[in-house]
Parts: C-alpha cells; structure tokens; sequence
C-alpha cells in the first residue's frame, strides 16, 4: 500500500519536472535518409548489381512510411500508466474513436 503511494507520487513528481511535459507522445520521424544510415554504407542492396536506384529509394520511402505509422516514442511515466492501467488506454482508445474535428482546439 505504502509503495503503491510512493510510486504514484514519483510518477507526479517525475511528471512536473519532466522534459516531455505536455507532450507525453511524439510520432517518430523516420526519413530515406534516416534509414540508409541505418542500412550503412556496405549494405548489399545498394551495390547490387543491376540495382535499380529509383526502386530503392522508392521502397526505402515506402519502409519509411510504414515506420513512421507504426512507432511511437512516448514518456516513460505516460507509457507505464498505460501498462499498468487497462480502463486508461480503453478510455484513451474510446476518446480517439469518438474523435470529431470540432473537438480540437482553436489556435
């Protein structure tokens, strides 16, 4: 009981102070670029003989997409709240189904 509350007041705690505040997720940016670095420069795709330049890229933009739709970089405290309480994401998952254009903020 005692840790639970300290736990709690932790994450509280680490919510004030933290570099993320207001921003608990951020959509991961993943570019061509990003992922030729990764590949390196020796990888075997790129100096294959016959290799199509255009389709690489093509298909590098395509992985990028896909990456970018699927990763989500998120706070820890934010990420374990989510884990540890199921109504919580059920009631986020039930915010982003309910979702309206009227319903965002007015800048």
């Amino acid at each position: 009981m005692m840790a639970d509350i300290l736990d709690e007041a932790q994450s509280v705690l680490q919510c004030k102070t933290c570099p993320w505040y207001k921003n608990c997720v951020l959509p991961v940016r993943v570019t061509e670029l990003d992922l030729k670095k990764q590949l390196g420069p020796n990888a075997a795709i790129f100096g294959a003989p016959g290799a199509d330049e255009m389709g690489i890229n093509q298909l590098l933009g395509s992985l990028a997409s896909a990456a970018e739709n699927s990763i989500l970089e998120g706070c820890p405290v934010f990420i374990e709240r989510l884990r540890t309480n199921p109504n919580l994401a059920l009631r986020i998952k039930k915010i982003m189904q309910e979702w309206t254009d009227e319903e965002q903020p007015k800048p």
